[in-house]
C-alpha cells in the first residue's frame, strides 16, 4: 500500500468514527502517520477531557483504523 492509499484509509477510518466522537461534542484529527506504522492523532473538543478518551482511542478509534489499515500498530493522540 503506498503513503498516499494508507492516509486516504486513515482518513477514512476517522470518518467513521467521527460521529461517535461529534454526538458527545469531540471530533479527532490526523496529525501524521509515522513509518507506515503509527498514527498520530488530536483527539479536540469534548474528546479532550473526557475520563474514558484513551479507552475511546483504542477500543474505537485504534481498532477502526486498524480495520482499514492493517498494518498500523499503534494509535497515539497528543495534546
Amino acid at each position: 500500500m503506498t503513503t498516499e492509499e494508507l492516509t486516504i484509509n486513515v482518513l477514512k477510518a476517522l470518518d467513521d468514527v467521527r460521529p461517535f466522537l461529534n454526538s458527545d461534542g469531540g471530533d479527532i484529527q490526523l496529525v501524521s502517520i509515522e513509518d507506515g506504522k503509527h498514527v498520530i492523532v488530536r483527539l479536540q473538543g469534548a474528546c479532550t477531557n473526557c475520563s474514558v478518551n484513551q479507552m475511546t482511542l483504542k477500543a474505537g478509534v485504534e481498532t477502526t483504523i486498524k480495520k482499514y489499515a492493517p498494518q498500523i500498530e499503534t494509535v497515539v493522540n497528543i495534546e
